[in-house]
């Protein structure tokens, strides 16, 4: 390969690089629960802090939480940058099946691991 060539290939690999580094990054900002499939709510959003949250329970694969199917069976991407409702509001009934599947995927770990809060109050706290 020609040095123009390589030169012009890092031109292209570099800004997708960093592309890819900032959408990771941005999961570390997250402090909230939220997602525009509810519109109103019925508790307040649930505090969630991303990074420290998945540093203390030793998650690593963004796939644990945020998995992705396709005909039926778990794929190896994750649905980062992808609300939940994107694919669940779309269910048989629509808010009651978003708010139902925000509880499977958060409740049921935490009480598989025997670790987090389980009872509302516990996650969707008033502001002070």
């Amino acid at each position: 390969m020609n040095n123009s060539r390589a030169k012009n290939l890092w031109l292209l690999i570099i800004p997708a690089l960093l592309f890819l580094a900032a959408a990771v990054c941005a999961q570390g900002y997250i402090t909230k629960v939220e997602d525009s499939g509810f519109e109103k709510h019925t508790r307040p959003a649930v505090s969630f802090a991303h990074d420290a949250h998945n540093e203390a329970a030793g998650i690593e694969s963004c796939n644990t939480c945020h998995h992705m199917y396709e005909d039926g069976k778990l794929q190896d991407q994750a649905s980062i940058g992808m609300e939940c409702s994107s694919c669940h509001l779309d269910g048989y009934s629509g808010r009651l099946e978003l708010i139902r599947v925000y509880h499977l995927q958060c409740k049921s770990c935490h009480l598989d691991q025997k670790a987090g809060p389980v009872q509302c109050a516990q996650c969707h706290r008033k502001e002070e």
